[in-house]
């Protein structure tokens, strides 16, 4: 059974300084523009709070009608952007809004679990959690009812 390195939160922790966002747009546009040009996007609502991330649950893959998703053997779900063709299926379908698309670009990117957002958190709210792919997947399919 495969297991995966999935970004978790301590939002007790979190001072909102978008240091993760940052170090995200590096990785993906080799800037530091951070907000829509990152994977991992902090919002804060009555002094709280949230992070959104891709959770690797892989069911996306599916959706991608040239299978330019796939998982890797680390478990990460990867963009292979060479056989993507921008139809944006997966940003539509993603069922926690992770796929992200960023204006000029055809292919959408997503969080590779590479690190880069935790190494750059300066209050140590973002941890890596390893995760077993199909207890993953199994708790997304029993709350669809598929």
């Amino acid at each position: 059974m495969a297991t995966v390195k999935v970004v978790r939160f301590k939002p007790d922790l979190c001072k909102g300084c978008r240091e993760c966002e940052k170090a995200c747009s590096k990785v993906h546009f080799k800037t530091d523009a951070g907000g829509s040009q990152s994977a991992i996007r902090i919002t804060e609502k009555d002094g709280r709070y949230t992070m959104l991330v891709c959770d690797h649950r892989g069911l996306c893959i599916d959706m991608c009608p040239v299978g330019a998703l796939t998982r890797a053997a680390n478990g990460v779900v990867r963009l292979d952007r060479k056989k993507c063709i921008g139809c944006q299926s997966c940003v539509g379908f993603c069922p926690i809004n992770a796929m992200c698309k960023w204006e000029g670009e055809i292919e959408p990117f997503k969080c590779i679990s590479c690190g880069a957002c935790i190494r750059a958190c300066p209050e140590e709210a973002l941890y890596f959690e390893e995760k077993e792919v199909e207890s993953i997947k199994e708790v997304v399919y029993s709350k669809q009812g598929v």
